[in-house]
């Protein structure tokens, strides 16, 4: 480990500060560009000791377990929070810009869809019983320290006022000094628990940790390893006015605004389709609203979110028919000749984009295309086959939901 003074250039796709040495580029946490800087170097990465010369674009954080020097240590969710609101909207935006550019896609990318600290409905925390009692917060990043926390003003207040209750969930599982994961998701009907990474409890652990889940306020239902443990009430989420029940630990956006603003965009683009299909459908968040306006086939890998979308839509009035089906599309995309039975596309998948999935849809003659990613490198990939096989890309708007992370959620419209 050596110590020197450097200059940060820029910030990085992960939004770590880079300075560059004749050895190459440093990377490091919690610095902004034009920032004078003090680390202790190992190889690649600096740890910040001190700041010399600050960047007018340096704020207050407002955690006390962000950055350096924070409570119980660097706590690893958030990475941005010492940026000023509008540099950290302008760096998000051009992160989404130089992905498509990288692909040589050049269109005009839209103003950030704004995330707000509180909104966060979704968070995944780590856990660990030790002789002290429950420890429960977030890893400190690239590490399995966990930092226990006080506070965190990205999750909803309805998640924070209930620590006491998850931590006691935790402590009623845990049955060694393992950690683990708790998923904590706020529903209409109350805190949906889910915890992976626990052996499998004895007869006398589970029932004395279902009578300590019952004696708890606000919990509608805890999960283990994706097997219901209790359900006090069935967990229900809101898609634009149908009321869906998600299964144990499945994915929903993390924010309800976010959400609403991508379902939108999703609609406005589509919204004289008779056809659409929805592809990596989920539990419906897209699907369930297109069928107000249009038919729809959801098609999906798993078959518990696709059981509860369907559920959803056989009992909500004034739906148009939905149909789903059953079908891995990173093995099994739909093909060409199966996509002519749409006027529309909706494509929402995980991180690693939908690459087979666009080569069938390039070859199609489905006249519009919207997409939505997570991953705008992936996302680029995708996108530059449907534009070299004759589609246009007609808007690109970035969402933030993961707030002061360098995560950007994109929705893509396309025609053909």
């Amino acid at each position: 480990m050596s110590t020197e003074t450097v200059t940060i250039q820029k910030l990085g796709a992960q939004g770590d500060g880079i300075a560059q040495s004749a050895d190459g580029p440093i990377y490091v946490p919690f610095t902004l560009p034009g920032e004078t800087i003090a680390i202790a170097r190992v190889k690649s990465h600096g740890t910040l000791m001190s700041i010399a010369e600050a960047s007018p674009d340096r704020q207050e954080p407002r955690c006390r377990h962000f950055g350096p020097d924070g409570v119980n240590g660097a706590c690893g969710g958030c990475t941005l929070q010492h940026y000023a609101d509008a540099p950290y909207r302008a760096f998000k935006r051009q992160l989404v810009v130089d992905a498509l550019r990288s692909k040589g896609l050049t269109p005009e990318v839209d103003e950030l869809i704004t995330a707000h600290p509180g909104e966060r409905r979704r968070v995944v925390f780590a856990a660990r019983k030790t002789e002290k009692g429950m420890l429960i917060g977030f890893n400190q990043a690239e590490s399995h320290h966990i930092v226990a926390i006080e506070e965190c003003p990205i999750a909803s207040a309805g998640i924070m006022s209930r620590l006491p209750s998850i931590t006691a969930v935790g402590a009623a599982l845990a049955v060694n000094a393992d950690a683990f994961r708790i998923s904590v998701l706020e529903t209409h009907s109350g805190l949906d628990i889910a915890v992976d990474d626990i052996k499998k409890l004895s007869d006398k652990q589970r029932r004395s940790a279902i009578e300590t889940i019952l004696s708890l306020r606000g919990v509608a239902r805890v999960s283990l390893n994706g097997e219901i443990l209790v359900e006090p009430l069935k967990p229900v989420v809101d898609f634009g006015g149908v009321q869906v029940s998600p299964p144990p630990g499945a994915f929903t956006q993390a924010t309800k605004p976010a959400e609403d603003a991508m379902a939108e965009l999703v609609a406005a683009h589509v919204s004289k389709a008779k056809r659409i299909a929805d592809l990596f459908a989920g539990s419906g968040t897209f699907s369930l609203r297109l069928a107000r306006i249009a038919r729809v086939h959801a098609v999906e890998g798993e078959d518990k979110p696709l059981a509860a979308l369907d559920h959803a839509a056989r009992n909500t009035q004034g739906l148009k028919p939905v149909t789903t089906e059953r079908r891995d599309l990173f093995r099994r995309p739909l093909m060409a000749h199966e996509l002519k039975a749409y006027d529309a596309v909706v494509f929402d998948p995980p991180r690693a984009g939908a690459e087979f999935q666009s080569k069938e849809l390039a070859r199609s003659a489905v006249k519009k295309i919207i997409a939505v990613s997570c991953n705008p490198s992936t996302l680029a990939r995708d996108l530059a086959l449907l534009v070299e096989s004759g589609y246009s890309i007609t808007s690109v708007t970035p969402i933030d939901q993961f707030l002061w992370t360098s995560h950007v959620e994109v929705v893509a419209a396309l025609e053909k």
